[in-house]
């Protein structure tokens, strides 16, 4: 009989697996195999995480693997210990930003380097090319949208204004949710364009 752990784990190595991920036992590494590398149980400390993520050789996050069924959410802070772990045994110029917290029905990823960042939900494990590509970037999408132009009102309603203001605060305040709830002919698709 497999247990639940051993058997989220194969769900596991196989979505990394889909997503370009080369695995590796941490007995066998070899960081240079692949553009990007997950080693299982890398030891950290006292404890291992259950994959450690490596893209061109440098550690970039962790994924820490529970079996199907736990809640995920307290899980975030291990993940965040196995970073600064990770950090400190390549002393890597920064702290690996990424992580994922899985039971390979549900998986959580959060950029550490983000704003007020938060964990949220995703389908499965990004590409190392995806998260090579956001590592090149001066600032990440969250930070952008604290940031956006000023707006030229001057062709717009006051409903149309009202709504764009509101949901322009929303995505600075990192709200995983908006809704612009508009009356039929306030201008709803040139809202949304303008947005």
């Amino acid at each position: 009989m497999v247990e639940p752990e051993a058997e989220a784990r194969k769900k596991i190595d196989e979505m990394l697996k889909e997503t370009g991920w080369v695995i590796q036992d941490y007995s066998q590494i070899n960081l240079g195999a692949a553009k990007g590398v997950a080693v299982r149980e890398f030891p950290i400390g006292k404890e291992g995480v259950d994959y450690a993520l490596f893209i061109d050789r440098t550690p970039v996050g962790v994924v820490e693997a529970k079996p199907v069924g736990w809640t995920l959410s307290g899980v975030t802070e291990q993940s965040e210990g196995y970073l600064k772990g990770l950090h400190e045994k390549y002393k890597s110029p920064r702290l690996p930003p990424f992580s994922y917290e899985t039971t390979s029905v549900e998986t959580l990823f959060a950029d550490r380097r983000d704003p007020d960042f938060r964990s949220r939900h995703v389908f499965t494990f990004h590409t190392p090319d995806t998260l090579s590509e956001w590592l090149k970037e001066s600032e990440t999408l969250r930070a952008r949208l604290k940031k956006i132009p000023i707006l030229d009102y001057k062709n717009l309603w006051a409903c149309q204004e009202e709504a764009i203001r509101n949901l322009e605060e929303s995505f600075r305040d990192n709200r995983q949710r908006a809704l612009i709830q508009m009356a039929t002919g306030s201008g709803k698709t040139f809202t949304a364009v303008t947005s």
